[in-house]
């Protein structure tokens, strides 16, 4: 545009821009879902749908054998990361907003939506600083797409803003 000559250009070198700006994440943005936690469980490798579905049979079928109902619940999702905040624990345990897990993007390797039963999500996050992982499961009377959508647009977000800039695909050579 420049210079007004035309050609070819490489398609690794530009990114699709949204025509409408409102619709764009913002840089500070933060989305909250209403859901219900049933539980966590430690898995044996970090991605997978067939992990991550066997992870919610396991944490589904332990909260119903222990008869106790699924803790309401706020996620907070942003580029930051995604937050928990159980209500349940928190009245119970009287520390007020102090009772939440918050997980960092780059530490969540897998995440989506059951998928028969799009009702249920989870998400696979890596220890931070062992070789672990665990998939934490929640649900709603609702489905849960929207959730994972923005799960998906926070990823994005922190890609551009962390690794497409650090770690320059161009600079990767595959022999």
């Amino acid at each position: 545009m420049r210079t007004g000559t035309t050609g070819i250009f490489p398609a690794f070198y530009v990114v699709k821009v949204s025509k409408d700006i409102n619709n764009a994440p913002k840089e500070g943005w933060l989305e909250q879902f209403m859901v219900r936690f049933l539980g966590s469980v430690q898995v044996p490798i970090f991605k997978g749908n067939d992990v991550l579905c066997a992870a919610m049979h396991k944490v589904a079928c332990n909260r119903r054998q222990a008869g106790q109902p699924a803790s309401a619940c706020v996620l907070e999702v942003s580029v930051k990361g995604v937050k928990i905040i159980v209500q349940d624990q928190c009245q119970s345990a009287h520390r007020g907003d102090q009772c939440f897990n918050f997980f960092q993007l780059k530490n969540i390797s897998f995440c989506g939506c059951h998928p028969k039963h799009n009702r249920y999500f989870g998400f696979i996050t890596k220890h931070p600083d062992q070789h672990r992982f665990a998939c934490h499961v929640l649900m709603s009377d609702t489905t849960l797409y929207p959730l994972a959508e923005c799960v998906g647009r926070a990823f994005k977000q922190y890609y551009k803003q962390n690794i497409g800039y650090s770690c320059p695909t161009e600079d990767i050579f595959i022999e």
